[in-house]
């Protein structure tokens, strides 16, 4: 059976002691000063001076600012995951003038993801005990599922999430054994009130997470508002608002994960649409049912999914005409409002608005393996092998 070896994150949650928990909170504060103080270094230097600054330049300033009598507190902690939000600032740029992400913008007290990053020079790792640097005691860690056998983390990242919860996040490099062949392709057609629409007709009903915890949300947030700023209330009714959040956000991604797993393992290859959702949240009316949705981020799970399972997934132009098309005779028609579902062909052909959609964008994936003709992926991680495609 053929086998991949990727590099894999395991993400558990743990209680910290008192002292572990303020330790943390002082790196993960110096962690977000040190980034945005280099961030406001690389910035300046080039408006003024169209000056690009390295990562070495970065690090040089990093030690001088240790030295200075305001910010010798960055010697307390840890000095590796100063380091790597260093390595990280520099590798946001890079993205940035490839033109693959925005400019790096400065992380905010309140609204920025609390996390550090630890490599293997600063924790030790004991019979699946782990212990950080600068803390005597190993972290409790609730292991609700084992490593790989034989397998040891090369990084760690810890992270406080705004509910409150406490996580660490374990990379390990692991073997993946593929998924058998099977002759089975799919087309899939995203939407909202059935959250995937398959080319074998097959409808996967949207579980709309968001609006099932809607009212609770309203009545967390409005007695948050009614709190005085800077009081304890206010801050017992911040973490209620977010652990509303986060049982929502847990609740999708658990859904999508089940979703993602199953339609890489039952199909050889996957066709979707290139679709332009950060454009489409531009539309008032339809943006917050389109977020919870989470069309992206079932995307991102089918595409690593398929690299890890010998799968393949295959995008093709979101321009493409696939809800106007008809699936039997290729006749494209004018005008289809959103508020038809089910419409007839000049044919005769009768379809549902989106199976139909779906078949279309299965044959254009097909065309897209065989010769590239018509239509296109456009993204750099969905690179095709149509030679595993089934003929």
């Amino acid at each position: 059976m053929t086998k991949t070896t990727v590099k894999r994150a395991f993400k558990y949650r743990f209680y910290p002691t008192e002292g572990q928990a303020a330790e943390l909170s002082r790196t993960f504060a110096c962690v977000r000063l040190v980034y945005n103080m280099a961030l406001a270094a690389r910035v300046t230097a080039w408006n003024g001076e169209r000056r690009r600054v390295t990562f070495s330049d970065t690090s040089s300033m990093l030690t001088a600012w240790k030295k200075t009598e305001e910010l010798g507190f960055l010697r307390d902690v840890s000095s590796v995951p100063l380091q790597q939000t260093l390595r990280h600032l520099h590798s946001a740029f890079g993205n940035f003038f490839a033109n693959r992400a925005r400019h790096p913008r400065f992380k905010s007290r309140k609204r920025s993801r609390a996390s550090a990053e630890y490599t293997r020079s600063a924790f030790r790792w004991r019979e699946g005990r782990l212990s950080l640097a600068k803390m005597t005691e190993p972290l409790a860690i609730v292991w609700s599922r084992p490593l790989p056998d034989g397998s040891e983390p090369s990084t760690i990242t810890v992270s406080r999430d705004s509910a409150g919860r406490w996580f660490v996040s374990m990379l390990v490099e692991t073997t993946v054994h593929h998924y058998a062949p099977v002759s089975a392709v799919v087309g899939l057609d995203v939407g909202l009130s059935a959250l995937v629409t398959l080319s074998t007709g097959e409808k996967i009903v949207n579980s709309r997470h968001e609006r099932k915890h809607r009212e609770q949300l309203a009545r967390a947030q409005r007695a948050l508002h009614r709190k005085p700023k800077g009081s304890a209330n206010r801050q017992r009714a911040r973490l209620k608002v977010a652990r509303v959040n986060a049982r929502i956000a847990d609740r999708r991604r658990d859904f999508l994960h089940k979703l993602s797993t199953r339609l890489t393992r039952e199909n050889q290859a996957v066709v979707v649409e290139d679709l332009n959702v950060r454009g489409m949240l531009g539309n008032r009316s339809l943006a917050r049912a389109i977020s919870d949705a989470s069309w992206s981020e079932l995307r991102r799970m089918l595409v690593y999914k398929a690299a890890w399972y010998g799968r393949e997934v295959i995008a093709v132009n979101q321009w493409f005409p696939s809800t106007k098309t008809c699936s039997a005779c290729e006749r494209v028609v004018e005008e289809l409002p959103l508020k038809v579902r089910t419409w007839t062909c000049l044919c005769g052909a009768v379809h549902d608005r989106d199976v139909n959609a779906a078949k279309n964008v299965l044959a254009a994936g097909l065309a897209v393996a065989a010769c590239g003709d018509g239509v296109r992926p456009t993204r750099r991680e969905l690179v095709r092998q149509p030679s595993k495609l089934p003929t």
